[in-house]
């Protein structure tokens, strides 16, 4: 989703302690800086605002990262400061790479590019505003005075600023590349304040284009009958052919009606009037096959559909696609049995207002503790929190620890199965499951176009590529923090949840 403002005077916030002034600049291809700011600030110019929330880089450690500002402005606006200290005492820690955006362009990651909110509402991981010939309305090394590296027991303070979360929102989470969102961080109306050197942009000063990512929560069943992808505005469902029909078959088989009637159910719960009704095969066999039998298979499921939906007004789309629109890799066996399936998509029902949290426990072990070992090592895992969120949306936060005397690499966290594909390596071999209802649900998904009609897809997890990849290399008594998010049934109060080849685990929601 892009838009622009255009604004015929070009104007700068010069934000200071006494609040925003305006001050007419030139702009060119990039944010005029402050006088003050082009050279890094001294020592005795450190950020001392409280922090609003902190967290911890996942990565590096000793660097401490901090919100101390999050302010809406003219009420379509956000401005997030966030304060990053090096707390040790014995070593620089650089910052650049850590901070800057991964699904972006190689050339567009540096800088903070990586500072977002979470527009949960709406499923929108939301991006600092993209100027033209610019990365992003966001803090940059040079052009800040900021440098490359953060001397030991100092600070530097960051800036992005984007589109405001919609729905106008007391609070939001706060996402950087570097460790754990940031959960109910208040957001203010007041003016920001900032510190002495920093000039932040105004987003209404010249086009800007805005950043999204959508987020897609998906989930299975455990009988592998059909899959859900949420984006917050459509609900994707996909009903394995296997189950539906015999081989080569279009003619729905008698445990057909059980699922259906589930779809059917999510259908009458659903505003929409549109239902789309798509048939598609693996890569096996020919076109002139597979076409006509995806037709004839989501043709089928479109007349079931339409007997079993109570709810008046509802139309229904068939179309098959053969082979040629893949959800996941044909190299697999399970990837073709996923590939093998009849997708139904309508407006996402809405939550259940009378719903009511369940008491039953699931099985597993007690406890949110587990133990391994790596290269040798004991590997120890604990669970931190299970937290709900708005929208659906749950995150799950847990620490790994080395606590053996030598040097381990633990790779278990990016070892998932491999019909669930990102772009990059990422902590996605978690999974939690609602043992009652009979539903997994995996991480989350950024979903960015990747300028061929498709798109490409990126774990809303920790990462472990790039310049991240040494992420899951521990030292002797090396501990880091990850986290995920996923959708979370909105009538559980616990779940079994299940992190690489450690023990399963009954946990809490909070």
């Amino acid at each position: 989703m892009n838009f622009r403002i255009a604004v015929p005077l070009i104007t700068l916030f010069a934000i200071s302690a006494c609040g925003l002034s305006p001050e007419a600049a030139p702009r060119t291809s990039a944010p005029a800086p402050s006088p003050s700011a082009t050279s890094k600030p001294s020592a005795t110019d450190q950020d001392t605002r409280p922090a609003l929330a902190q967290t911890r880089s996942t990565m590096t450690e000793n660097l401490k990262v901090e919100v101390v500002g999050l302010n809406r402005v003219r009420g379509k606006h956000l401005i997030v400061q966030l304060r990053l200290t090096n707390t040790g005492s014995d070593k620089k820690l650089p910052w650049t790479g850590e901070m800057g955006d991964n699904t972006r362009p190689l050339g567009q990651i540096r800088w903070a590019s990586g500072i977002g909110v979470l527009d949960a509402q709406a499923h929108d991981w939301i991006l600092p505003y993209q100027p033209a010939g610019f990365p992003c309305l966001c803090s940059d090394q040079d052009r800040d005075g900021l440098g490359y590296f953060i001397d030991p027991g100092e600070s530097i303070s960051l800036y992005a600023v984007m589109p405001a979360p919609s729905g106008n929102p007391s609070s939001t989470t706060v996402v950087t590349p570097v460790g754990p969102p940031m959960a109910d961080v208040p957001i203010s109306d007041d003016p920001p304040v900032t510190p002495p050197g920093m000039t932040i942009p105004d987003p209404d000063a010249e086009p800007v284009t805005t950043v999204t990512r959508r987020l897609v929560t998906p989930s299975e069943s455990l009988d592998k009958s059909e899959e859900t992808a949420d984006d917050g505005r459509d609900l994707q469902v996909n009903l394995s052919s296997d189950v539906l029909f015999a081989v080569n078959k279009a003619t729905l088989t008698p445990k057909a009606k059980t699922i259906l009637a589930r779809t059917a159910k999510l259908i009458d719960g659903s505003a929409g009037s549109a239902v789309k009704v798509e048939g598609h095969a693996d890569s096996s066999g020919t076109d002139a096959i597979n076409d006509p039998l995806s037709t004839r298979r989501a043709q089928a499921v479109r007349q079931a559909l339409s007997a079993l939906v109570t709810r008046q007004g509802v139309s229904f789309q068939a179309k098959g696609y053969g082979s040629h629109r893949p959800l996941y890799s044909n190299d697999t066996d399970e990837g073709k049995r996923r590939n093998r399936r009849v997708t139904v998509t309508f407006a996402k029902p809405q939550p259940s207002a009378s719903a009511a949290p369940s008491t039953t426990v699931t099985p597993g072990a007690t406890g949110l503790t587990g133990t391994g070992k790596a290269d040798g090592q004991p590997i120890s895992m604990e669970i931190t929190g299970l937290r709900r969120l708005p929208g659906g949306l749950g995150l799950l936060t847990y620490r790994i620890a080395n606590q053996g005397e030598n040097e381990a690499w633990f790779n278990e966290l990016h070892l998932a199965r491999d019909w669930m594909s990102f772009k990059y390596q990422a902590a996605f071999n978690v999974t939690l499951t609602d043992v009652e209802a009979g539903r997994e649900y995996l991480p989350a998904r950024l979903q960015v176009a990747d300028g061929k009609g498709g798109a490409d897809f990126y774990c809303a997890c920790t990462d472990v590529s790039g310049v991240r990849l040494s992420t899951e290399k521990f030292g002797p008594g090396q501990e880091r923090e990850f986290w995920s998010l996923f959708a979370l049934p909105e009538a559980a109060t616990t779940l079994k949840v299940k992190i690489g080849n450690f023990r399963d685990l009954q946990v809490p929601i909070r």
